[in-house]
């Protein structure tokens, strides 16, 4: 009859945590191999690292340190044990220490900048150069924005790190930086018959209307939402999701574009259309740059808020 193996605690591993306290003894003492000399380099008493000693033993079922001839030497499991507590102590210190400094010059990171195609002609090459003379190995991903697609749920997942647009009411949810306010104006072929005489409302509310596709899905434009407020529908015959179309149309028909100064004066100055004041007094458009909390202190999305919002006071300017 076999006989009934005998209890060994040193055996029995125990689900005791380990926190850092100790794994930071359990280092030191693997590495000195001596309960003393850890003692003194952890300031700490000899009975308090002896008990430390007590618990490791437990917890990882090993003796850890073993007496031989000129002192303590560890086992075989021990310096195994030692490679781990070496990675874990790293590892934490990585999480609990301050980052960084981010420095553009050596920065590989990939910037995701979610925008409407709207802002292509002026704001995001802007963006573009100032970026890369100043992060010159940094990459430039930019998401078009419209209806279909979750800005905000981009944001929190950080498949995007900002988003730039235009809101009456940016999302209460994120963080906001207003860059700049734009004047609305109306835009039209040079060939229009209003070219030369300029927009009254009768005019403004009976002429044909080009607008751009809402992209967010939730509002309406704030164009139309104002004349709603003040009792006025306007006529659009089309609606377009590529900005950069919207001069080409205009050079071959007899509609108008409400948009901001800034993109309007762009095009008419290399090509064949007009800008015009608004017989409305529109709110100026606002354009803010959006980010999640989960980036909110990250120093790489710091430092190209603080760019993108550079860039929007010399366009401003």
């Amino acid at each position: 009859m076999p006989t009934p193996s005998r209890h060994n605690p040193l055996m029995e591993r125990q689900r005791e945590p380990i926190e850092t306290s100790l794994l930071r003894v359990l280092h030191v003492l693997l590495t000195e191999q001596s309960v003393s000399r850890t003692a003194i380099k952890l300031g700490l008493s000899q009975p308090a690292v002896s008990n430390s000693l007590r618990r490791l033993r437990a917890i990882t079922g090993d003796p850890l340190l073993v007496r031989c001839k000129n002192g303590m030497v560890a086992t075989e499991r021990a310096r195994e044990i030692l490679v781990h507590t070496a990675e874990a102590l790293e590892a934490i210190d990585r999480i609990t220490q301050a980052p960084s400094d981010f420095s553009p010059i050596q920065t590989t990171r990939e910037f995701k900048i979610g925008a409407p195609d709207y802002l292509d002609a002026l704001f995001l090459p802007n963006i573009a150069e100032m970026l890369f003379k100043q992060a010159p190995a940094a990459r430039l991903i930019v998401h078009p924005i419209n209806a279909e697609f979750d800005y905000q749920g981009a944001l929190g997942s950080g498949a995007l790190d900002i988003v730039v647009g235009n809101w009456l009411a940016p999302p209460a949810q994120l963080h906001t930086s207003q860059l700049f306010e734009d004047e609305v104006v109306c835009m039209l072929g040079l060939h229009h018959p209003l070219a030369k005489k300029g927009i009254s409302l009768k005019h403004y509310l009976n002429m044909k209307h080009l607008a751009p596709t809402p992209y967010v899905s939730e509002r309406t434009s704030f164009i139309d939402g104002y004349l709603a407020e003040h009792g006025h529908k306007r006529n659009i015959q089309m609606t377009i999701p590529y900005f950069g179309l919207v001069p080409y149309i205009l050079m071959s028909t007899d509609m108008v574009f409400t948009t901001g100064r800034q993109f309007a004066q762009h095009y008419a100055r290399y090509l064949p259309v007009k800008v015009l004041e608004s017989p409305i007094k529109f709110p100026p458009m606002r354009f803010y740059q959006l980010w999640h909390e989960r980036a909110h202190q990250a120093p790489e999305i710091v430092w190209l808020r603080r760019r993108i919002t550079e860039v929007a006071a010399r366009l401003a300017g």
